[in-house]
């Protein structure tokens, strides 16, 4: 059985949509990110960066026990690797699409995440550098994946990927990231065949059902959520025990 540590964010629908392409069997553990779930104990210690979705896996390939894994790009080539699905086996073609993987970890993932938290900000001061930098930034991101795709059917070629899992989920809320998807018609032809395939309608679908706000949260319970959120610092490490 794999435990899916999850919220619906685009993070999330990033590996569902993998399991439903996969025909996994899958259980949904929420992670009430609005909560402060990902700070919990239990969590951080298959996810050290308090950061869902974390995966478990208490059927790995070994035989060994349990095994968890963080960071989406990370479980998405486990899973990858698990059931030999959308990911090619030879050198050439893997890492064509481990290195888009890893460009929508390190690029697209962020800007888009970036742009959103400042757009969404707008009246708390000038926030228009911000804005404006991130996004131009999503705007470059797209006229990445426009190039990319003006000869391929997907990101990597002929042959769909995990490399088009990725990047789907973060391209759904282009209007609000301040994108016009008509001046990237490559991108838009991808955008709108991916968005029809079944399995992702599904894993897009998924958790959509989980509470977005907390319910009866007083407005001081609300303002230390916020604060714990957006303001958040080093964990301290533990005083005793360790290697020095």
């Amino acid at each position: 059985m794999l435990d899916l540590h999850f919220w619906p964010t685009p993070n999330g629908k990033k590996v569902t949509i993998q399991m439903e392409e996969c025909g996994l069997e899958y259980k949904l553990i929420p992670c009430n990110i609005g909560r402060g779930d990902q700070f919990k104990e239990e969590f951080l210690r298959i996810c050290p960066n308090n950061r869902m979705p974390a995966l478990v896996d208490h059927d790995p390939a070994d035989g060994d026990g349990a095994i968890s894994i963080f960071e989406s790009g990370a479980i998405m080539l486990y899973l990858a690797e698990k059931t030999g699905k959308f990911l090619p086996q030879n050198l050439r073609g893997r890492y064509d699409v481990i290195q888009w993987v890893v460009w929508q970890m390190a690029n697209q993932g962020p800007k888009t995440g970036e742009c959103g938290h400042f757009r969404r900000a707008e009246g708390k001061g000038d926030l228009s550098y911000g804005i404006t930098r991130f996004t131009d930034e999503v705007n470059r991101v797209y006229g990445i994946l426009n190039n990319q795709l003006y000869n391929q059917r997907y990101i990597c070629g002929e042959e769909y990927t995990i490399a088009d899992m990725i990047c789907y989920p973060w391209t759904v809320g282009w209007k609000a990231q301040g994108q016009d998807i008509d001046e990237f018609k490559y991108f838009k032809r991808w955008f709108e065949e991916i968005g029809e395939r079944p399995a992702v309608k599904l894993g897009m679908e998924a958790g959509n059902a989980m509470p977005k706000q907390v319910p009866d949260a007083s407005e001081n319970e609300k303002k230390r959520l916020a604060e714990m959120l957006y303001n958040q610092r080093a964990r301290p490490a533990p005083k005793t025990g360790g290697m020095l």
